[in-house]
């Protein structure tokens, strides 16, 4: 799992016929304090959780985790956000 943040959405009139009525979001990956990481491209992610842009969240990226986090099996999904972040509390002493 990776923190992104909502970048844009995309909206697809043709699709896989597992992806009907799903959401498609933009997401850049994200450092512990929600910034796009500049280095790493934005990816389209399924997004069942009703993620908004701006928003920071969670995302698997294996596709077997991605598809059965959508309870999809064999459906061709990469990324998907499995959750929105409302906070990150995180110990600056033990952060690199």
């Amino acid at each position: 799992m990776i923190i992104g943040r909502v970048v844009g959405e995309t909206v697809s009139t043709k699709k896989h016929p597992s992806h009907e009525g799903l959401k498609l979001l933009i997401v850049a990956p994200a450092d512990l304090q929600g910034e796009p990481l500049e280095s790493v491209t934005p990816l389209v992610a399924v997004d069942p959780m009703d993620a908004g842009l701006g928003d920071q969240v969670l995302l698997a990226m294996d596709g077997w985790t991605a598809m059965t986090a959508m309870d999809l099996p064999g459906s061709p999904i990469d990324a998907a956000v499995i959750g929105v972040i409302d906070h990150i509390d995180v110990s600056r002493d033990l952060v690199p």
